[in-house]
């Protein structure tokens, strides 16, 4: 069979170049993901005829396949499922069978179906060769039966890699190779899609092969984890590492809790490469399951023991960020937004990422939400990310919230915190990924600013945010269509609409 598999990073229709294209180029690529690379392999293993390829905004995604595909898998995001949907219904006009995968796939089958012959939640490889063998009935939501405990290893994803995050079969400045040494997380945070997703430990000497391969054909070309938790098993996964030669040892990237970051661990991660460190901090009114490692603590005192925390990690690591949630039932006030803004001036090397409250559906928030009548229902799937809101918040009116993010964003970009992070942090590669994100701020900025702006000046606009208006706004049908520009076309007004149950 002639299969395509294409990963969809980006939720917009490519665009003249421009900064983001900039930023798309040197950072959104890199985010390619694991699985779909997987299923490229597992296909290959087959003995099928495979065309993989990622949309990272370079360029009309209907081109990076063939036209005359027997089947395509496709993976998305939830913001980018419109455009997934549109690649989709043009595939299927074309002949192809269509199947969709990936984190929006897990969260909202169901919206899926309206567009895709099947939607995987959960996947390994006799589920594919299932698939691929036609076992499945179309409008059918499918997942594999056991946990997940095999992944083809990065020497057989190595032309999927190449793909992915190389130019021109080599690797680049911002290069990372993705790996996976875990799958799951210990932790119950209501708002995330893994919440109920048991932690495993992948094969022990499949990562030790990965990593004596890279470290002897890539040597020094990072690594970027993309287990949801790294190092839960932090003594197994270590072990390894420090087996392998230190010559031509490959710095990488993880997320991870804080509370795993302590005692001599921390020289281990400095000795086996560790460069970038991504602990979700979350919240400081809600200590999600201890993850931070700060006991009961809240409020000022938790930023206190995590600012400590932080400094103490920054003897052994170069880079780090911190992952936010703001606008919990939790937050109220003014106390979360001076909190923040204390911790980004006390610990100037540390990139935020502030997160707004989304519903994912099979999420605890989403339940809540969702049985509250706190989902904005007409809201489409493509404004599912910052700088949008889908939902009423507890403690916050729609006015207020944006002038609390336009004053969190407008702290965090300062040039005064971006000399800081800069000074602290030699590795080129990781400098130049923060210079553009810096600059990527401004644009998150101007995007607050103009939605605080509507807010502000148009009443209708208000009601739809606090409920008492149905009806979807133009301004976010502007955002929409602009978002999809051309693909926009191919959906009615009540396509438009997701099913979010």
């Amino acid at each position: 069979m002639k299969i395509g598999v294409l990963e969809i990073i980006v939720a917009t229709a490519p665009k003249h170049l421009s900064v983001n294209n900039i930023f798309y180029y040197l950072v959104a690529k890199q985010y390619a993901g694991i699985m779909p690379q997987a299923v490229s392999a597992w296909c290959r293993r087959m003995g099928h005829d495979v065309h993989y390829a990622t949309y990272w905004g370079q360029a009309d995604p209907m081109q990076l396949l063939p036209d005359d595909l027997d089947l395509i898998f496709v993976s998305t995001y939830t913001h980018a499922s419109p455009m997934a949907y549109a690649v989709a219904r043009l595939f299927k006009r074309a002949g192809a069978r269509t199947v969709v995968g990936g984190p929006h796939a897990k969260v909202f089958p169901q919206d899926c179906l309206r567009f895709f012959d099947l939607a995987v939640q959960q996947c390994d490889e006799d589920l594919v060769r299932d698939i691929v063998d036609g076992v499945f009935e179309p409008g059918t939501v499918v997942s594999s039966e056991q946990p997940l405990t095999e992944l083809p290893g990065v020497e057989e994803r190595m032309p999927e890699i190449s793909t992915a995050v190389f130019t021109k079969g080599r690797p680049y400045i911002s290069t990372v190779v993705p790996m996976l040494a875990s799958a799951g997380c210990p932790y119950t945070c209501d708002f995330c899609v893994d919440w109920n997703n048991p932690y495993i430990l992948l094969p022990e000497e499949q990562l030790e092969a990965d990593l004596l391969y890279l470290s002897t054909n890539y040597p020094g070309v990072k690594m970027a984890f993309q287990d949801p938790n790294f190092a839960v098993k932090f003594d197994s996964v270590l072990d390894i590492m420090e087996g392998l030669p230190s010559v031509g040892r490959n710095p990488y990237l993880m997320e991870t809790s804080l509370s795993i970051l302590k005692g001599p661990r921390l020289q281990r991660l400095k000795d086996t490469g560790c460069c970038y460190i991504a602990p979700g901090i979350e919240s400081w009114t809600d200590n999600y399951s201890g993850k931070s490692a700060v006991g009961s603590a809240n409020g000022q005192k938790k930023v206190d023991q995590v600012v400590e925390h932080f400094g103490l990690l920054h003897e052994y690591c170069q880079g780090f960020q911190a992952n936010f949630l703001f606008g919990l039932d939790t937050d109220q006030g003014d106390e979360p937004v001076e909190l923040t803004k204390q911790f980004l001036t006390r610990t100037p090397w540390v990139w935020p990422v502030f997160n707004i409250p989304t519903p994912y559906g099979g999420t605890p928030l989403h339940s809540m939400l969702l049985k509250e009548g706190r989902i904005m229902e007409e809201m489409p799937f493509a404004l599912y990310y910052s700088p949008y809101l889908a939902v009423a918040l507890k403690n916050y009116g729609p006015v207020e919230y944006y002038e609390k993010l336009v004053e969190l964003h407008t702290h965090a970009s300062s040039w005064g915190l971006l000399r800081e992070r800069l000074r602290s942090v030699p590795d080129f590669g990781i400098r130049v990924t923060i210079t553009l994100r810096h600059f990527g701020y401004y644009h998150k900025l101007t995007n607050f600013k103009r939605i605080l702006k509507e807010l502000r000046g148009n009443k209708e606009f208000r009601a739809f945010h606090r409920g008492s208006n149905k009806q979807l706004p133009d301004f976010y049908l502007r955002e929409y269509q602009q978002a999809l520009g051309r693909y926009a076309d191919l959906f009615t007004e009540e396509e438009r609409k997701p099913v979010i149950v």
